[in-house]
């Protein structure tokens, strides 16, 4: 077992975040009985903390944030005029959903796969380990690994449909695969067995951990997605579980939209779930800047080296901001500036990133419009000094728009919820009206979740639920039901004959 060190994030201490390695001995259970390595609840905690160490690589280039964003219509990776970020076209399939069967080596898809899968095996070991150790809030520390093994199935699930399925760690037997439904009801299963032991209100101690709300967000998520994942009709059990973190009276919607995403958002009363960061004491780290900015915006955030000029959002998303709507501004569109406000201008050329693509497989230095939603630190290295803010899983405005869709599509009355403070203030902090009665049509409400969650990992997951999955976009063809899942990756199904491919 890898013993690390302990994260503090500032002021919180977050005792499960073990992370730079020092001794890379392996420590044998078989030899040293678990109740005697485990003094107290401390311990179990830390060594408890790989289940969530597991979550770090989620929003990196080649994982699984990167797999169902690039597939959406709100993140794209085109070739570049100088064939940069071509990479054999592995970007380009995913994005006009022709991933299947023959390209299912795509190392994206291989990564993204093995990510959720290492962190339902760590939630196992974990569990296997723990169990028959008695420590202080034992119940509670168990509940927290389950339900964190749901999330990842959720994810699982979510991506790939029938999934191999295994509770069990160390087995000699190869997993079986299982069916939605089945993993349906197993997600369901565990988190209302064990959602009454976890930490209800937030507080510096649980700082991404799983509690309460948590908990409750992700069953929200499961019954807003029932009709599309298993054919059920949920929305109004959805609505309930956003009813229960919106009575804890925990969470407001915070005054300024970025803050929920500045360097240190520790802070974020609007944040529920979150992966936390630090450049150095994380494993896997959090590098945005370096996937998004060209490296003439080095002068404008004061980078310590060249980034990599991939990920834009493409034109047709971005348009879907009015101009006066400040969510707008978690893209950089425009005229660029150095850090003290002066225009930038390079050999005679203003540096001006433009919403426009003319080639889709040739893409201009500066054309695309960049993420800045999370604020970049100065000096940022890769590798070295990574980004520090903690990406945001669940937050507070996602319960209040649940619920919203939720009533819309026949949980309840949208009229009793449409004046909500905290459901207008969504809207009015971004700087537009509330809405009325009248605004909540189907489209409008799919265009908002785009503005309001533009790349947390959201939007794939709510164009199939709108149904606008197999629609044309930008460069992506029009695709059948069957590209609603990814493939599973081809080493998977190799090394499991338990396996069968998902259809092309």
């Amino acid at each position: 077992m890898k013993k690390y060190i302990l994260k503090p994030a500032l002021a919180i201490v977050l005792v499960f975040l073990t992370v730079s390695c020092f001794d890379l001995s392996e420590t044998v259970y078989s030899e040293i009985p678990a109740d005697k390595f485990f003094s107290n609840e401390r311990d179990i905690i830390a060594y408890a903390g790989r289940a969530y160490i597991a979550l770090q690589p989620y929003p990196e280039e080649q994982r699984l944030w990167s797999l169902g964003e690039n597939a959406s219509d709100e993140l794209a990776i085109p070739a570049k005029d100088n064939n940069e970020w071509k990479e054999g076209d592995r970007w380009q399939v995913i994005d006009k959903h022709t991933l299947g069967s023959a390209t299912a080596t795509n190392k994206i898809l291989t990564r993204a796969w093995d990510m959720v899968f290492q962190g339902i095996s760590a939630c196992n070991e974990i569990l296997l380990v723990v169990s028959p150790v008695d420590f202080e809030n034992k119940e509670r520390v168990i509940a927290e690994i389950k339900i964190l093994r749901a999330f990842y199935y959720y994810w699982a699930m979510d991506y790939w449909g029938n999934v191999p399925f295994s509770i069990v760690y160390g087995s000699k037997e190869l997993p079986e695969q299982k069916n939605r439904q089945f993993i349906f009801d197993f997600i369901i299963q565990e988190i209302e067995d064990n959602i009454d032991f976890l930490q209800e209100l937030p507080n510096d101690e649980y700082y991404g951990r799983v509690t309460k709300p948590m908990a409750y967000m992700l069953l929200a998520k499961m019954y807003i997605n029932a009709q599309e994942w298993v054919g059920q009709n949920k929305f109004a059990d959805a609505v309930a579980a956003c009813d229960q973190i919106i009575a804890l009276n925990a969470y407001e919607i915070a005054d300024d939209y970025f803050s929920n995403f500045a360097v240190h958002n520790e802070g974020s009363k609007e944040n529920i779930f979150v992966i936390p960061y630090h450049p150095q004491l994380t494993d896997e780290h959090f590098y945005w800047a370096h996937l998004t900015l060209n490296e003439a915006s080095v002068s404008t955030f004061n980078m310590n080296e060249k980034p990599w000029d991939g990920f834009i959002a493409p034109e047709e998303f971005f348009e879907r901001y009015a101009t006066n709507d400040i969510r707008r501004k978690s893209f950089l569109f425009g005229q660029q500036y150095t850090k003290s406000g002066s225009p930038i201008v390079i050999e005679g050329e203003n540096f001006i990133y433009t919403p426009h693509i003319d080639n889709y497989q040739a893409r201009k230095k500066w054309e695309g419009v960049r993420c800045a939603k999370y604020e970049y630190q100065e000096g940022l290295k890769y590798d070295v000094v990574d980004m520090e803010n903690d990406f945001v899983l669940f937050r507070y405005a996602d319960v209040l728009y649940t619920k919203l869709e939720a009533l819309h599509r026949g949980g309840g009355s949208v009229a009793g919820f449409i004046s909500d403070p905290d459901l207008q203030k969504i809207r009015t902090r971004a700087g537009l009206a509330p809405y009325t009665l009248g605004d909540i049509t189907d489209d409008e409400l799919l265009d908002e979740l785009g503005r309001e969650f533009a790349w947390e990992g959201h939007r794939r997951q709510d164009q199939i639920r709108f149904g606008v999955w197999g629609n044309a976009w930008w460069e992506k063809p029009a695709s059948g039901p069957n590209k609603k899942i990814f493939p599973i990756p081809a080493s998977a199904i190799v090394t499991n004959p338990n396996l069968i491919q998902n259809p092309d």
